[in-house]
Order: structure tokens, then sequence, then C-alpha cells
């Protein structure tokens, strides 16, 4: 449009219009916003697209069975002194740490006998020492004949008895304290109490259970694993245990161990008991439980299989297909998918799904449907 041409439009609008200086101004704006859009449509439409070879790449199958969660250590702490419970501090799956005080017993008793365990020690003391003194004199007074030989060995045995004596009060002495601190039950590993045994105000006897509880940290899961599957599992040599309830990969808390036994082979249900060991940490402390049903199981050997990214899947309602690149010419193609993909060294891949049927290595797909798309529907509108 020559110069001559947008001035006689500029007059025609400004005799139409009663503000002709803003039409003046966004007549020849409108034309340069219109080009920058042409120019801009035709760059999005012209822009190539990234295309996918698909190709074979190696994986590995996990293989999980039903699992049992067991404690590998678990103890019931038993009342080591008689008396009624005062305080009751912890209750059914409370976590308790090593050496916190569980329950509380009265100790009046045990205190009356660790002061008359102290008396003793200290009468027991004043004896020995007049005993180790009297020796000492009769050990000048021997070699000058002052003393008899019969005085003498009255005066050795004498400083004998008191030395033991000494022990004697000493040993009743630690007794009573001791005795003194079972009045104050205590954890004797961190874990999670399972079952209290008694109730604040009750009277105990020596032996009575008190506690039952287990190390939530150190357990271990029980499964079966039929004869068939079982010489993939030793070669396997790890056991992956699946916490919580969601078996997505990408979403999953995944335990992998190799401290794990095979049992023989039972003839009731024909399969071989496994016993897999593991620690659990901080973060996946609460996601497990004594006695919860979990996956536990292997992976299988590698294989090779076909994947391609998750960008390149075009989804609608119950078709699942691809843009196949066939010479010029991009056929939508349906194809049916796996699970993401898992590489040969367990690493899980989100953002790739293995493909069962559709397509072939060496085959070229769109690598962004969404990207595809967008072209077709600007071609449409042109």
């Amino acid at each position: 449009m020559t110069a001559s041409a947008i001035e006689h439009a500029n007059n025609k609008l400004s005799s139409q219009n009663p503000l002709p200086g803003l039409a003046r101004l966004s007549f020849p704006l409108l034309l340069i916003v219109l080009a920058a859009f042409t120019t801009l449509s035709n760059s999005v439409v012209a822009k190539p697209l990234a295309i996918w070879t698909v190709k074979e790449v190696e994986i590995t199958k996990p293989v999980y069975f039903n699992a049992q969660v067991e404690a590998t250590k678990a103890a019931t702490v038993s009342a080591q002194t008689s008396g009624r419970v005062i305080a009751v501090h912890y209750d059914v799956n409370d976590r308790v740490e090593a050496g916190s005080p569980l329950l509380e017993i009265t100790s009046e008793e045990q205190a009356a006998e660790l002061g008359t365990a102290q008396a003793e020690l200290a009468k027991a003391k004043a004896i020995n020492q007049e005993a180790q003194a009297t020796l000492k004199r009769f050990d000048k007074l021997f070699p000058q004949g002052a003393i008899s030989q019969g005085q003498m060995d009255e005066a050795i045995a004498a400083a004998n008895t008191a030395e033991q004596a000494v022990s004697a009060a000493k040993a009743q002495l630690v007794k009573a304290k001791q005795s003194l601190n079972y009045t104050t039950v205590s954890a004797p590993f961190s874990g999670r109490v399972t079952q209290r045994h008694v109730e604040q105000g009750e009277t105990i006897a020596y032996g009575q259970a008190l506690f039952s509880g287990y190390d939530d940290k150190q357990l271990r899961v029980s499964f079966y694993v039929p004869n068939s599957q079982l010489s993939e599992l030793k070669q396997a040599k790890t056991i992956e245990i699946i916490l919580g309830s969601q078996l997505t990969a990408n979403k999953q808390t995944t335990i992998t161990t190799n401290n794990f036994n095979v049992f023989e082979f039972s003839q009731a249900n024909q399969q071989h008991q496994v016993r897999a060991n593991f620690n659990v940490n901080n973060a996946a402390q609460n996601q497990v439980h004594l006695g919860q049903w979990l996956k536990a199981g292997y992976r299988s050997a590698a294989q090779q299989v076909i994947s391609i990214p998750n960008s390149a899947i075009h989804q609608v309602n119950e078709l699942t297909a691809v843009y196949l690149k066939v010479g010029e010419q991009v056929l939508l193609t349906q194809v049916r998918l796996g699970e993401p993909l898992t590489s040969a060294q367990g690493e899980t891949k989100p953002n790739q799904r293995m493909v069962i049927s559709g397509l072939k290595p060496g085959d070229q797909i769109i690598e962004d449907a969404s990207a595809y798309l967008l072209q077709l529907a600007a071609r449409k509108g042109e």
C-alpha cells in the first residue's frame, strides 16, 4: 500500500469520525498488528515437529507377592519386684524410646530395704576397721612373746571374717538399690507398644507380665513363592518391599534388601516361605506396622521392550494412540501400553511407557502429540 493510498484512507475516516486524530493513528497501527500476527502464525505452523524413532530398551519387570510384616525383635517386660502400680506412662500403639519409664510401682518397702542395707554396710565397715587394727597390734606384739599363738590366730580369723562381712554388705546394698530401681519399669529397646497387661492401681507380683512391644525399625516380611519361581528369585539376589497401597512407580515407597532367607518347600501349600529383613528409616516409620499386609518380591531378568515418551501419547476416551509418520503422511495409530518403564538397574522412568503392541523398532512417531494437534487446528483455521 502506497503512502498516497494510506493518506486517502485516513482522510476518508477523518470525514466520518468525530475523532480524526485517533483514526489517523489507529489505521496504520492496525496494519502493523495484522502483519505481525500473520508472521507469528506462519512461524508457529511452520515450526518443525520433533520425531521420535522407536527403539528397544532393556528393562526388568517386578514380580510381587502378598507379604506380612513381622517383628525380628519383640519382648514382654515382666515385674522384677512386687508392689502396687501408681503410674502408667504409655498405652497400646505408643512409640517408646529405649530407657523410657513405662510404669512406676510403690517403692516404700524397697526404700526401707535400701536403708537397712546401707546401715549394715556401715556396721560391717566399723567392725572390719576394728578387726584390722587389732591384727596390726598383734603383729607387733607376737614377735615379742606378749601374746600367744592362739590369740594371734583368733585375730587373723576375725580380720578375715570382718573383711568378708563388708563384701557381703556391699552385695546386699547393690541388691537393694537394684530392687528400688525395679519400681520404675523402663523400656529395654526403642519400639512400639503392642499390649499393656496391667492397669493403674493394680497390685503386681514378681514375674507378672506388664508390657509387650516390638522394635519398629528392624522388621521383616514373610511371603510364599511357588517352586517354579524360586530360581528366578535367587537370581535376583535382592528383595523389594513396597510400603503403602500404591503400586504406581512415582508414588510408592520402596525398600530394597539382600538379607533374606528361603525355607524348605512346604508340601501343604506347594510353596517356599521367604523371610526378608529390612530397616525402616524415620521417613517411612509411619507407613509400616506389625501385621500389615503389603507387596514384596523381586525383579525378573532383563528383557528387551519398546518404549515411547508420554508426550507422544494421544488419549481420547478409550482410544490410546500415537501419530505415526509414514513417508510424508502422519497416521493416527492405536497402541496398547504397559506400565511405566523401569530400567534394568531398577530405576523408574515415569516419563516413558512400555508399548505392548502397535509399534515396531524403527517406526517414527510425533514426539509431542499436543503440539501436532495445535498445528492441525491452526491449519484448519487458515
